[in-house]
């Protein structure tokens, strides 16, 4: 990577990092991210919980998200998401890491919890994290439904979940891909929280 010794530098490097993210997200498959709301949607109506999952960024991302999932789409006026961040716990990542290896730290909390119709959303840049990838198969041994935001060229994962919203780059572009996957998951709860507002009937 170039080094950045002047304001000018960083200011161009920014521009170029901003359109990039701009370019990516006008591509998104934007029929998938309509497919994931009703996922979700569908979740939160029968009661069904949603887990999350991801590594590094990825893990502050799926954090961010659970919060604000579970607390802003109250406003909706609709039943409240029962949601789950598995990267939350450190008392319990950290013991399944220690006794059943880092590959289990997701799957091994699923078996708690996953049932069929709930959901795990798994966010990963790279799509090949094999705590990922043993999480999914967990979950779809349950009946769990399964989603991926991906990114670089969609790894083991792409494949493997039901649904996938993918951003395409090429691989070591992290910055872009977690910019992407960040706004996605706020544009879904915006989504989540304007859905049938204060409609009693429902």
């Amino acid at each position: 990577m170039t080094s950045i010794s002047t304001a000018e530098q960083a200011k161009t490097l920014t521009e170029k990092h901003f359109r990039s993210v701009s370019s990516l997200m006008a591509q998104m498959n934007f029929e998938a991210v309509g497919r994931v709301f009703d996922t979700l949607r569908n979740a939160r109506d029968s009661n069904a919980t949603v887990f999350v999952a991801g590594n590094g960024g990825s893990a502050a991302t799926a954090s961010h998200w659970a919060t604000d999932i579970g607390k802003a789409t109250k406003r909706s006026g609709q039943k409240p998401m029962r949601i789950m961040c598995l990267s939350d716990n450190v008392s319990w990542l950290t013991a399944l890491g220690n006794d059943e290896g880092y590959e289990r730290v997701f799957a091994g909390q699923l078996e708690n919890f996953a049932q069929k119709d709930d959901v795990l959303l798994v966010i990963s840049a790279s799509g090949n994290s094999p705590n990922l990838v043993g999480a999914v198969k967990l979950a779809k041994g349950r009946g769990t439904k399964t989603i991926g935001f991906l990114g670089f060229d969609g790894g083991i994962l792409k494949d493997m979940v039901d649904e996938v919203v993918w951003v395409k780059t090429e691989i070591g572009a992290y910055e872009q891909v977690e910019d992407c996957h960040m706004a996605l998951c706020h544009s879904l709860t915006m989504c989540l929280s304007q859905d049938r507002k204060n409609d009693a009937t429902s």
